[in-house]
């Protein structure tokens, strides 16, 4: 049995996996901005879920993070949006990073042109 418990261990890792972004909007509100983000995660429960996404720039400024403070098991994929996001007028693409409370922040980003 103490072979087990490692194999275990490196089993419940490789069944964790990072959110996707399905899509992304922007929306231009005078000075800010407001982002709308559809994730799918495998979401468990408590244990493994999608727990936030955020908006980047090119150079890894982060200019908004939207936390999901909670599993959404029966609800996928679910959208959801993050306003008052003040973008620099110079920038006119951003990046979207979704993250999970078992993985962090992945590596994929979703590119949106800003119009």
């Amino acid at each position: 049995m103490r072979f087990a418990m490692p194999f275990l261990f490196l089993a419940s890792a490789a069944t964790a996996d990072d959110a996707t972004i399905e899509d992304a909007t922007a929306r231009h509100d005078g000075g800010d901005w407001t982002f709308s983000v559809t994730l799918a995660h495998g979401d468990t429960g408590w244990d493994d879920y999608a727990d936030g996404w955020r908006v980047v720039t090119a150079d890894g400024t982060v200019l908004g993070t939207r936390m999901l403070l909670h599993p959404h098991v029966n609800e996928q994929p679910f959208t959801r949006s993050l306003g008052g996001v003040s973008v620099p007028e110079s920038v006119d693409e951003i990046f979207i990073e979704a993250s999970t409370n078992t993985n962090g922040w992945g590596a994929v980003r979703f590119p949106l042109t800003l119009k």
